[in-house]
């Protein structure tokens, strides 16, 4: 990436990702924020961050879920919502698929373990709780259906 000024318009949607995390934002909208084509959004996006804005997003999503499990009583029905699913269902399964736990388990364990994560900083703690989204979660759940542990991630994806 050696354009600043296509780095800073990236940055620019990445930003808007972050602070309106809940909200949808497909690859046309990334790209009217960015003042960039579509097509070149995601291929530039993808080089800029190492994943693809859907999947960016995604992590961000999971990120917040996690943080109001652990932190709230909510209901894990209304933080659903909060973080940008349309249905429970589809909340649940892709925060199994990127966890390896469904977000009631989640947090069961978060609850229970004791933690000083209140001496680390936030940041910090992010960082180190972000899900691993190398590979798209349909291809995750594709392979470990068919028993594969395979990381490469596929063409096109």
């Amino acid at each position: 990436m050696g354009d600043p000024e296509l780095l800073r318009r990236l940055l620019r949607a990445k930003d808007r990702m972050d602070a309106a995390s809940h909200e949808d934002w497909p690859v046309r909208r990334l790209a009217r924020v960015s003042g960039v084509s579509e097509a070149h959004f995601a291929r530039c996006f993808k080089d800029a961050f190492g994943v693809p804005p859907h999947r960016y997003l995604l992590t961000r999503r999971i990120e917040r879920a996690t943080a109001l499990l652990r932190e709230t009583d909510l209901p894990i029905t209304e933080i659903a919502y909060q973080t940008g699913w349309k249905s429970l269902g589809t909340f649940g399964r892709t925060f199994r698929d990127v966890t390896g736990e469904s977000p009631s388990v989640c947090r069961d364990r978060e609850k229970a373990e004791p933690t000083t994560l209140g001496l680390v900083p936030a940041c910090f703690v992010a960082a180190a709780q972000r899900p691993d989204l190398t590979i798209a979660v349909s291809e995750k759940r594709r392979q470990e259906g068919s028993g594969t542990n395979s990381t490469e991630e596929p063409e096109g994806t």
